[in-house]
């Protein structure tokens, strides 16, 4: 039996950070989430600098990313993970309200695996996010 993975979520809104975490218990999802507030933040994870520094390194089977972040916001975190040999087979899914067709080209163009546009009624976004997680948490195979 395989080690289950984590999933990192970038999310700086925290009434969407916690809308996802109930969708993703209550279908329990077995993967434990770390939560962080910005992209800044998710950097600080993967390269295990800052309040990280020290912390073992786990298997990801995903990041989840808001495009809209202070500090460093989701493409540039995309960016960085898409070019570093280390991380870049690691599936990224862009979770955002951002309808903007040029954050959705440029995703694409950088390498995301996923862009899902967070539904706005609450029934559709659980569902969304339970789907989400059992595709890129259960199903998919990583590496």
């Amino acid at each position: 039996m395989k080690n289950v993975k984590r999933i990192l979520y970038a999310e700086d809104n925290p009434k969407d950070r916690e809308l996802t975490l109930t969708a993703l218990q209550e279908h329990n999802l077995a993967n434990e989430v770390t939560c962080v507030g910005d992209g800044e933040e998710a950097l600080d994870f993967l390269y295990r600098r800052g309040k990280y520094s020290g912390e073992e390194e786990y298997p990801l089977a995903a990041i989840l990313l808001d495009i809209k972040m202070p500090k460093v916001d989701g493409i540039e975190v995309l960016r960085q993970i898409k070019s570093d040999n280390k991380l870049k087979h690691i599936p990224v899914v862009i979770l955002t309200s951002s309808r903007e067709e040029r954050d959705l080209i440029e995703s694409y163009q950088l390498g995301v695996n996923a862009y899902v546009v967070k539904p706005m009624e609450f029934s559709e976004f659980i569902d969304a996010v339970k789907n989400l997680g059992l595709f890129w948490a259960l199903i998919n195979e990583t590496i």
